[in-house]
C-alpha cells in the first residue's frame, strides 16, 4: 500500500463556481458579505502566514503552546491510530500531535487545496515514513466520507477556524462532525477566547497594515478571477468588535461612490462612499458557550486546556451516549 493517497470528492470547478455563487448572492445582498475563504490564493496565504508572525496576533502562538505542553495528554485520552485534520492547510499545527501520537497508523488531512495537501505529504512523510496518509481534497463544511483507516480516530479542526462560521453554520458544521465519530472516537477543536476588545482588534488591525492588505486580497482575487474592475485602492480596511455577538468582523469600506463590475456573471455592484461589505466574522468562545455548542450536536466536552495566559483553548468532547441534546 502506498505511503500517500490522494483522493478528490470536488469537482474540478468547483472553487470557480463556488466563488461566482459568492459573489453573486454576497455581493448582490444587503448588506453586502463575502466570505472569508477567498482570501486564501498563493498571495493570501503568504500574508496570512506573516500575520501569525505579527506581535498582534496571539493566536497561533497561543494555540501552538498548549499543543507543545498537552500533546501527550491529547495522545494519552484518545489512543487515536488515526487523526483526521479539518482544513489541514500546511499540516504545521499537528506536527506535536503526530510527534505525540505513538501508535499513529495514519493521517487524513483534508483541505480544498489539492497542492498544499502534496506538499504538506511530502515534508510529513519525511519525518514519519511509516505513516499512512490519505488526503481528501474536499470542503470541510459539507458532509464528508472518511477514507477506510482504523480507530479509534482523533478529528481536529484547529487554528480558531470555526469562528468564521456563523452560528447557523457553526451549528450544522458540529452536526456533520459528530456524524463522522463511531464510539471511541474524539473530536479536538481550537476556539480563541473572549477578552479585552483592544487585544483583539489590535489583532486584526495590526499597526504594519499586513491584515489590511490581507482583507484587500479579496479585491484581487476577485479581478483576477472573475475580471471584476476590483482596485484595493478603492477601499479601506476595517475591523471592529461587536460586543453584543462577541465576535470581530473584518469589513471593507468605500472611500468614495465605486461600481464593481463583473462582466463573466452580468453584474454591476455599486458602492456608495463609506459603504462596506463584510468579508469576514472571527467568533471569540466562552468556556461554557463551547460546551452547550458541543453538547446541542451531540458530543460532550471532557477536556479543557488554554494557554498560560488564558487567550486560547483546545477542547477535546467525544460522541454523547445520551445523542444530540439539541
Amino acid at each position: 500500500m502506498s505511503p500517500f493517497e490522494l483522493t478528490r470528492t470536488l469537482p474540478e470547478d468547483a472553487t470557480g463556481a463556488a466563488l461566482r455563487a459568492d459573489v453573486t448572492e454576497g455581493l448582490t445582498a444587503v448588506p453586502k458579505t463575502l466570505p472569508p475563504k477567498w482570501f486564501y490564493d498563493a498571495r493570501g496565504s503568504e500574508l496570512f502566514d506573516e500575520i501569525t508572525r505579527l506581535p498582534e496576533y496571539y493566536p497561533t502562538r497561543a494555540e501552538r503552546e498548549i499543543l507543545v505542553d498537552r500533546s501527550p495528554e491529547i495522545a494519552a485520552a484518545t489512543g487515536a491510530r488515526t487523526l483526521v485534520e479539518l482544513g489541514s492547510g500546511s499540516s504545521d499545527k499537528t506536527r506535536h500531535l503526530l510527534a505525540a501520537l505513538t501508535g499513529l497508523h495514519s493521517y487524513v488531512p483534508v483541505d480544498v487545496s489539492e497542492s498544499a495537501l502534496t506538499g504538506a505529504a511530502r515534508t510529513l512523510l519525511a519525518d514519519h515514513p511509516e505513516l499512512h496518509v490519505r488526503a481528501l481534497v474536499a470542503d470541510f463544511t459539507a458532509a464528508l466520507t472518511l477514507p477506510a483507516t482504523p480507530g479509534p480516530r482523533l478529528v481536529a479542526f484547529l487554528g480558531g477556524t470555526v469562528g468564521n462560521l456563523l452560528p447557523r453554520e457553526r451549528a450544522s458544521f458540529l452536526a456533520s462532525v459528530r456524524a463522522l465519530l463511531a464510539p471511541g472516537d474524539a473530536f479536538l477543536l481550537g476556539t480563541d477566547l473572549v477578552k479585552d476588545p483592544a487585544v483583539l482588534v489590535r489583532a486584526y488591525d495590526d499597526a504594519a497594515g499586513v491584515t489590511a492588505e490581507f482583507n484587500k486580497n479579496v479585491l484581487r482575487v476577485l479581478a483576477r478571477e472573475l475580471d471584476a474592475d476590483a482596485d484595493p485602492a478603492d477601499f479601506d480596511h476595517v475591523a471592529l468588535w461587536d460586543p453584543e455577538r462577541e465576535w470581530i468582523e473584518m469589513r471593507l469600506r468605500a472611500r468614495s461612490a465605486v461600481t464593481l463590475k463583473f462582466p463573466q456573471l452580468g453584474i454591476a455592484v455599486p458602492f456608495e462612499k463609506g459603504e462596506e461589505v463584510r468579508t469576514e466574522v472571527s467568533a471569540k468562545f466562552r468556556a461554557e458557550g463551547v460546551r452547550a455548542e458541543l453538547a446541542t450536536a451531540g458530543l460532550e466536552l471532557t477536556h479543557w486546556w488554554t494557554d498560560a495566559a488564558g487567550r486560547f483553548a483546545l477542547s477535546l468532547s467525544v460522541p454523547s451516549p445520551s445523542g444530540i441534546t439539541g
